[in-house]
């Protein structure tokens, strides 16, 4: 396994033939947490589909998880999937089934077949982020926040190498959103690296961590004044 857990070398995003994003090079090792910031259309969600291989990188070079994005087949995306953990603003939960059944349907999916096996994989996961009790509730019965947490421990199901959260906290009010972030932020402590487009410049004041901005079609680290 490669040092980086992501890698990009003078990579041109592409939207529709028109360039996002210019001149990318980044590499992000294991065990980092790491913000990318900007406004809307500055191309954070473009890096982050990229990334997850909703888009296909066609110039420069580019690895995640050790799976080269630019020769990737479409066959391989599954696979790359199961190594990497997307938590979406909008929570993605299917609305008609149980958070258990939820979580149930990814493992299936990704090849899970033995039952008690899956039940203790489901309850490790929703312990994990605090939702433990909440197995049986339906998705509208949970809050914003109850609800990503679930996102999270969906996420985390194939024990992923790196968590890509896009906009985790756009739809969630600013104290929940500290309480997903610190959700983040103790996955990341225990080994996982977690990449985090957000706009929320409250939240990098409160958990200050390497920052990448995207702006004038470039992306760059900046430097956090911390608070003495």
């Amino acid at each position: 396994m490669s040092q980086s857990v992501v890698s990009l070398k003078n990579v041109t995003i592409y939207q529709e033939n028109k360039s996002i994003l210019s001149d990318v090079n980044l590499e992000v090792k294991h065990g980092e947490f790491l913000y990318i910031i900007g406004k809307t259309g500055s191309g954070k969600s473009s890096l982050m589909k990229t990334l997850y291989a909703d888009m296909p990188l066609t110039e420069g070079k580019g690895t995640i998880v050790d799976f080269d994005l630019v020769t990737l087949k479409e066959d391989d995306i599954p696979f790359l999937r199961r190594k990497i953990g997307i938590v979406f603003q909008d929570f993605k939960l299917l609305p008609d089934r149980t958070v258990n059944d939820n979580m149930l349907f990814v493992l299936k999916a990704t090849g899970w077949t033995d039952n008690g096996e899956m039940e203790s994989k489901i309850e490790e996961v929703l312990n994990k982020v605090g939702m433990g009790e909440f197995g049986r509730k339906m998705p509208h019965q949970l809050s914003g926040g109850e609800q990503q947490r679930v996102a999270i421990a969906r996420a985390l199901l194939n024990d992923p190498e790196l968590i890509l959260a896009d906009e985790p906290t756009g739809n969630l009010d600013p104290q929940t959103s500290a309480e997903v972030l610190e959700v983040l932020k103790k996955i990341n402590s225990i080994g996982k690296t977690v990449i985090m487009a957000t706009h929320d410049y409250a939240l990098l004041m409160k958990f200050p961590s390497k920052t990448l901005k995207c702006e004038d079609a470039k992306i760059f680290e900046v430097i956090q004044q911390r608070n003495s």
